[in-house]
C-alpha cells in the first residue's frame, strides 16, 4: 500500500509499505511497516516518525552536536522518544550517568521494542535510562531534578504535542537545566514550515541567550529538517572539527553513520533562504 504523509496542503511524499501492526492508543494511532526503502517504519496519526534504515540521520544529529559540546554530560532528559533512538544515541557518551525518558503514550515504547531493535539496539534494558510514562510537561514543573542536556524529541506541534512548543514551555525546561546546561528539539522544515522555524526560533531567543539553528536532511521526513540547541553559555559554534574528533575518540565512540566533526559545521552552513527565516 502507498504511504502518503501531507508536508502542506499541496506537497507531501508516500513509500510503499506493508502493513504489519496497527493499534489506536488513548492518544494517538500508532502504525507499523515493512517498506523496501526504510525497512520497518513507525507512524503516529499518518505521520512517519523514525525507521530503520534513516533513523541514524535524525537520532545522531539530535543528540551528537549538543552531547559533544559539552565537556561531561551527567545526568538528561528525553521528553518523547519512546522510540528509543535518542537513548541508544547520548547513552554512547560514557560519561552519563542517568537518563530520564518521559513518554506520555506507553504504546509507543511497546511497539518499538517489539518491532524497532534496529532503532533502540536493546537501550531499554540499560539501567542507566529511567522510563517514567507521564505527561512531559507535568514531569518539567514537579521535577527538582537538574539536567546537563535536555532533549525534546517529539511530533510536530499538534494535538499532545502543542504545548510542548511554547515559549512558557520553554521556560520550565531552562528550570530544569543544571549550570552550563542545553535543550535540543527539533524545528520542522525550513521549505515546507518556515512560520514554525522562524516561530520557534524566537520563542527559544526570547528565553535563552545562545540559540543555533542547524540544518539536516531527513528521507523519512522528505525533506531538510531543523533543530536548535538553545543555552545560556554552550554555544555549538565554538567547537572546532579537530576538538569534535578529539572527543568523539575520547569517548570511544566510533560507530557513527552521520556525525562526524566535519558534519557538525556543515549543518551549521545556513543557505540564505533558511537565514531570511531568522530575520
Amino acid at each position: 500500500m502507498r504511504l502518503d504523509e501531507r508536508l502542506t496542503a499541496g506537497d507531501g511524499v508516500y513509500f510503499e509499505g506493508r502493513l504489519i501492526e496497527t493499534l489506536q492508543t488513548p492518544y494517538q494511532l500508532i502504525e507499523v511497516f515493512d517498506t523496501p526503502t526504510l525497512g520497518r517504519l513507525m507512524r503516529l496519526d499518518g505521520a512517519n516518525m523514525t525507521s530503520e534504515r534513516d533513523e541514524f540521520f535524525y537520532h545522531e544529529s539530535l543528540v551528537h552536536p549538543v552531547a559533544i559540546a559539552h565537556a561531561a554530560p551527567r545526568k538528561v532528559l528525553i521528553i518523547g522518544g519512546g522510540d528509543g533512538g535518542s537513548s541508544e544515541e547520548i547513552l554512547k557518551h560514557p560519561s552519563v550517568e542517568h537518563v530520564v525518558l518521559a513518554e506520555l503514550d506507553q504504546d509507543v515504547i511497546h511497539m518499538a521494542k517489539k518491532y524497532l531493535h534496529a532503532v533502540h539496539r536493546d537501550v531499554f534494558a540499560n539501567s542507566k535510562l529511567d522510563v517514567r510514562i507521564v505527561d512531559g510537561v507535568d514531569f518539567v514543573k514537579s521535577t527538582a531534578d537538574r539536567f546537563d542536556l535536555i532533549f525534546l524529541d517529539l511530533t510536530d506541534p499538534v494535538g499532545p504535542a502543542t504545548a510542548l512548543y511554547t515559549q512558557s514551555f520553554y521556560a520550565h525546561l531552562k528550570q530544569a537545566m543544571a549550570p552550563g546546561g542545553a535543550l535540543v528539539l527539533h524545528l520542522g522544515s525550513p521549505l515546507y514550515h518556515p512560520k514554525r522555524v522562524s516561530g520557534c526560533t524566537a520563542d527559544l531567543r526570547a528565553t535563552f541567550a545562545k540559540v543555533v539553528p542547524y540544518f539536516v536532511h531527513i528521507p523519512c521526513y522528505g525533506g531538510t529538517w531543523g533543530f536548535a540547541v538553545a543555552s545560556d553559555t554552550l554555544n555549538l559554534c565554538e567547537i572546532g572539527a579537530v576538538e569534535i574528533e578529539r572527543r568523539l575518540s575520547a569517548r570511544n565512540i566510533s560507530d557513527l553513520l552521520f556525525y562526524s566533526g566535519d558534519i557538525h559545521h556543515a549543518m551549521l552552513a545556513l543557505p540564505a533562504y533558511i537565514k531570511t527565516l531568522f530575520g
